[in-house]
Order: structure tokens, then C-alpha cells, then sequence
């Protein structure tokens, strides 16, 4: 089988995993597989995402999750406001809470791509060590000013109860939320898929490999890499108000930079640039944590030598050993 077939049979294979394990999981009365494969979904499109930044525009953030924080803290504070009856904003106009998933949901997204347009802005323009420096530095400012809103719960979080109501869905039904985060999952995969193959993702990646280059044929890669900045920020975002429903809480630690090391441990064990390997990535990592977790909370010294040994004998992650894409950038 040629390396183009292996790659089709291999998502091809991953797709019905997840579209067929919930109705197996229901008929053998193991419900719990349905939760933690929403878990599974919902982190691998925060990990495609940040594979969009890494992979694909050769920038190293270590402030990822505070897009996932931000979305998730857009869903919990209409979330709250909607229960306590107030008005989130009453100048200069009213904004009431809501538990609709039409609203909330896209208000995460945008939210959270208009802050990763703030932020991106301002670290774009660094390079190198500075430039994950500054990402690190955004994140924990957003994060302790979160941990400053007594209002919202502070450092304890916030419970919210109930899921956001979606017409035609039940979300608080593990079974439909799920499909629901599948969904959305698909949705933003074909969307990178096709940014990343445009004219636009060439420079993007061309940016990554040789800047000057591209400098020197009159093209303004700050713009391009912003764009993609952005797009990555929103996904988050999105993953961030899915995290927010499934688990019914929110904190700030979902904004700390560990969350977003995490991610990167995902990108990294997928397949870096891979698209599809960061979903791979978050499933083996999630259920590894699942599985070493019930033996000794220090599973990580599992995770450790595992992560060093995927890194140097398969250079394209998990993903790239199961379709032998080892020796391509593409």
C-alpha cells in the first residue's frame, strides 16, 4: 500500500472509530467511553489549533490556553448572568446572560479570535526565544486577572450547573453532545484543511521555513501570520466553550501554562504539521493520563521517557509512523 492510501485508510479508519464508539459504548453499558472520547475530541481540536501556529507557521506559543480559558469563561459568564437575572453589561447598552448555544458558542469564537488579534499583534513582533516569552507572559497576565474575579468564583472556578441549550439537540445528553463536538470538530479541521492548502497557507508555511525570502518578494508575511494567529485563537476558543459544557466548570487553571504545554505534548506526540495527528496525539496522551492515573499520580514520569522516544525515532509524531510520512514536511 502506497503512502497515499496508508494516510486515506488510516483517517478513514480514525473517522469510524469515532462516529461508531459511542453507539458501541451505549450497547455495551459502558457510557463513561462517551464522555471521555467528548474529552478526547474537545482537546484535539484545541491541539489542531495550536498545530496550525506550530506546525504549519513555525510559531512556538506557550500561551495557547489562554484562548481556551477565554472561550470557556465567555460560555460561563452568560452562563452565570443568565441564572442570576442581571445584565452582564448595562452601559452603554444592555447585554443580557444566555444559555443558547447559537450565541454563546460564536461569542467564544469571536471573543476569543479578537484577543489572539490583540495579543498576536503585539508578539508578531518578536522572533525566537521572545516571542514564546511574550506568549507565556499574555497568558498568565490573563490568567491572574481572572483569578481576580471574586464575582466569577476567583481561583475556585465556577460551576455552571446545565449545559447550554441548542435547538433540535440535547446537550446535556452525552450522546448528542457528542456528536455536537464531533461536528464542530469536522467543521474546523476542513476549514484548516483548506487554509492551510490555499495560497495563503503556502506563505504561511514559506514564512516559517524562510522569512527573508518572502520579504524579498514584497510580501508582508506580519499579515499572514497574524491572520493565522487568529484562526488558531478562535479555535481555542471554540475547544475552550466545549471544555466549559462538558465538564460544567470553569477555572482559571484552564488558562495556565501548563494547559498549554499539555497541548503541545499533544501536537508534538501526533505528528507535528500533520493536521490530523494533534487528535491522535490528544487521544493517546488523555488515555494514557486515564490509564497510569488509576497506579500513581505521578503518571507524567510515564509520559516523559514515552514523549522523548516518540521525538526521536518517529520525527513526524504517531500519525506520521502509522501513514510513513516520516521523511516529508508536506
Amino acid at each position: 500500500m502506497n503512502q497515499k492510501n496508508r494516510k486515506i485508510s488510516v483517517i478513514a479508519g480514525g473517522a469510524l472509530l469515532l462516529l461508531l464508539l459511542p453507539l458501541v459504548a451505549v450497547l455495551l453499558e459502558e457510557t463513561y467511553f462517551i464522555s471521555l472520547f467528548s474529552r478526547i475530541i474537545i482537546y484535539g481540536l484545541a491541539a489542531v489549533s495550536l498545530d496550525l501556529l506550530l506546525g504549519y507557521g513555525g510559531m512556538i506559543s506557550l500561551g495557547h490556553a489562554a484562548y481556551v480559558g477565554i472561550g470557556a469563561y465567555v460560555v460561563g459568564i452568560f452562563f452565570y448572568h443568565a441564572q442570576e437575572m442581571e445584565p452582564i453589561i448595562s452601559i452603554p447598552f444592555i447585554m443580557h446572560g444566555s444559555e443558547n448555544a447559537l450565541l454563546v458558542l460564536p461569542l467564544a469564537i469571536i471573543i476569543s479570535g479578537f484577543f489572539a488579534l490583540v495579543i498576536g499583534s503585539l508578539c508578531l513582533r518578536t522572533k525566537g526565544m521572545h516571542f514564546i516569552m511574550i506568549t507565556l507572559a499574555f497568558a498568565q497576565m490573563i490568567y491572574y486577572f481572572f483569578v481576580s474575579l471574586e464575582k466569577y468564583g476567583g481561583d475556585d472556578g465556577l460551576s455552571l450547573y446545565s449545559r447550554s441549550s441548542l435547538p433540535g439537540l440535547d446537550l446535556s445528553n452525552d450522546l448528542h453532545f457528542y456528536y455536537f463536538c464531533l461536528f464542530l470538530l469536522i467543521g474546523f479541521l476542513f476549514l484548516v484543511k483548506r487554509t492551510v492548502d490555499s495560497r495563503f497557507g503556502l506563505v504561511v508555511r514559506g514564512g516559517s521555513n524562510n522569512e527573508r525570502r518572502l520579504k524579498a518578494l514584497g510580501i508582508n508575511i506580519y499579515r499572514y501570520k497574524l491572520v493565522c494567529f487568529v484562526i488558531a485563537g478562535a479555535g481555542a476558543g471554540l475547544a475552550g466553550g466545549l471544555l466549559a459544557n462538558q465538564t460544567e466548570y470553569i477555572s482559571p487553571g484552564l488558562m495556565h501554562w501548563t494547559l498549554s504545554g499539555e497541548l503541545m505534548v499533544m501536537v508534538l506526540l501526533g505528528g507535528l504539521g500533520t493536521l490530523f495527528g494533534p487528535i491522535l496525539g490528544a487521544a493517546v496522551f488523555l488515555l494514557m493520563e486515564e490509564t497510569l492515573a488509576m497506579y500513581t499520580e505521578h503518571w507524567m514520569v510515564f509520559m516523559g521517557p514515552f514523549l522523548v522516544l516518540v521525538v526521536i525515532f518517529a520525527k513526524r509524531g504517531l500519525f506520521g509512523l502509522l501513514t510513513g510520512e516520516q521523511n516529508n514536511n508536506g
